[in-house]
């Protein structure tokens, strides 16, 4: 798939700038060297290919982009394709607001981050993780109240955005649950967690590097807008994280993992473009 535009103006940009030295070094060739009447066809028309080959090559490239490194307010920030778990430093793992740890493919899909987290990486009982966040010193305003009615899972509701550090995990409350376990959120909700997040963040990191992934990318439902990208919900965490107090100091850094699967749905030449995130 090709996201970026054959004639793009950033890879006309980036064309000009390759060729015009390329040009230079042409024309200082030529004042040295008398190229015969008769090859003179020949050889410009190896310099056109050359170019073509250019062109072709930056946007073929463009394209292929797996990584981009920006810094947004004096933070370090790479976009990256990658596996979360990989990452060095802190990695934040979504939960509901309740905190549930119930991967049954109706509370917690087993295909989710959250799933394969719990099912894969945890590396202890699914019960020693329950012990720990009972047992977790939350502030009083991140604990909400208590949802009696509902017939499983937990019961203890936490505001989106509330997190718990467990080892190099930053287990943090994103989505809401409806009445039959439907994960949902609103877009005020989204940019009220997101906000919420960075201010979290900036409390625990201790000068450690943070991975995350681009939330609400699964199957988290944001009302009204169903059909949002991926690569949009990318340069909202990048707005928030800009206007947020967040400020990761070096040799800290924030990366936002790409699921590799997702590629191909997000131009990372448009976020590499826009210096400071949006």
């Amino acid at each position: 798939m090709n996201k970026v535009n054959l004639f793009d103006r950033r890879i006309i940009k980036q064309f000009l700038e390759v060729t015009s030295g390329i040009s230079a070094l042409f024309s200082l060739v030529l004042i040295f060297v008398d190229v015969p009447a008769g090859n003179k066809l020949t050889f410009g028309g190896i310099f056109l290919g050359i170019l073509l080959i250019i062109y072709v090559s930056l946007w073929l490239r463009s394209n292929k982009l797996e990584e981009v490194h920006l810094i947004i307010e004096g933070s370090s920030v790479i976009v990256k394709k990658g596996n979360i778990f990989k990452q060095s430093g802190f990695k934040a793992i979504a939960f509901n607001e309740y905190f549930d740890t119930q991967v049954d493919d109706k509370i917690i899909s087993q295909q989710s981050l959250n799933g394969i987290f719990i099912t894969e990486y945890l590396g202890v009982s699914v019960t020693e993780l329950d012990k720990y966040l009972e047992s977790y010193l939350f502030e009083d305003d991140e604990i909400l109240d208590e949802n009696t009615t509902r017939k499983s899972g937990k019961k203890i509701r936490f505001s989106i955005g509330t997190i718990c550090v467990y080892n190099d995990y930053l287990l943090t409350a994103f989505s809401k649950f409806d009445e039959k376990d439907r994960a949902w959120l609103t877009m005020p909700d989204y940019l009220g967690f997101l906000i919420n997040f960075w201010d979290k963040v900036n409390r625990v990191y201790s000068q450690k590097s943070v991975a995350v992934p681009i939330f609400g990318s699964g199957i988290t439902r944001i009302k009204e807008h169903k059909n949002i990208s991926d690569e949009d919900l990318l340069k909202i965490m990048l707005w928030t994280f800009r206007i947020s107090e967040m400020r990761f100091k070096y040799p800290a850094k924030l990366t936002i993992v790409i699921h590799a699967g997702k590629m191909d749905r997000i131009n990372l030449l448009d976020i590499a473009s826009a210096k400071n995130g949006l």
